[in-house]
């Protein structure tokens, strides 16, 4: 059972070590990736004895409190979001990302969106408004059912894809995170992309020890090894290549 609880937020626009600033609407992730980083550690911070993915801490005022920071703030690009995906199902009701990105786009900042979830798609309308946006997919396979173990609250991974498309079709930038690159198709999933992206990112998995764990019982443990992501990461930027796609790889 979700555990959902109403807070106030003290700060919103926090720096970041990736982008200028992150923005992070919600403490706690819905989409439960079991290969998170952010599950070791936001727990702990957050005071939550619910397992990670079984909480989510929604901050309210965080639209108030963007629009008081913004005017002092040196204009950067800001993530949305670093800790949390900023399009979990709770969006849904209390759409705190929308009216987030709306203060974003009336100041003018540059803005990176970054998240598992279609729902993007709801706020297309702003996404347009927004002078400096890209917007990104994390899809780490092209296998559905690993999709599924791995991620069990994102959208498919083909739901992710047209939503990819829909997006660039309208003229804004895309990129697709495959990070962290699990098992699954490493070729199709750039082929399935081609069309959709500007560029792929590779990332490699954090070691932790419980999905080293489900990786032995999946009989896919050779696939949590340096060589495996060496292997695949070449795979994915040979297959990026043949298509004419920027591809980076991040380890």
């Amino acid at each position: 059972m979700l555990v959902v609880r109403e807070i106030q937020a003290k700060s919103i626009l926090n720096k970041s070590k990736i982008y200028d600033y992150c923005v992070n609407p919600y403490t706690g992730c819905q989409v439960n990736c079991r290969y998170c980083y952010a599950s070791l550690f936001m727990r702990r911070y957050s005071g939550h004895s619910e397992p990670w993915g079984q909480f989510v801490d929604v901050k309210i005022n965080a639209p108030e409190i963007l629009e008081k920071q913004l005017p002092r703030a040196k204009k950067g690009t800001v993530w949305v979001s670093s800790v949390c995906d900023p399009y979990q199902p709770i969006e849904e009701k209390y759409a705190l990302t929308r009216r987030c990105l709306k203060i974003l786009a009336a100041a003018r900042f540059p803005v990176n969106v970054q998240t598992k979830s279609a729902l993007v798609l709801r706020d297309l309308d702003v996404l347009e408004k927004i002078e400096e946006i890209e917007v990104g997919m994390t899809i780490t396979t092209a296998d559905e059912g690993l999709a599924a173990t791995f991620e069990p609250g994102a959208s498919t991974v083909g739901q992710r894809i047209k939503a990819l498309g829909t997006i660039h079709a309208r003229g804004i930038p895309t990129f697709a995170f495959i990070g962290p690159l699990l098992p699954g198709g490493a070729e199709e999933l750039v082929r399935a992309l081609e069309g959709s992206v500007d560029r792929l990112l590779v990332d490699r998995m954090n070691y932790l020890e419980t999905i080293i764990g489900q990786y032995r019982q999946l009989g896919l443990a050779e696939a949590a090894t340096d060589s495996f992501f060496r292997e695949q990461a070449e795979r994915v930027a040979r297959q990026a290549a043949r298509v004419g796609l920027p591809c980076e790889i991040l380890f």
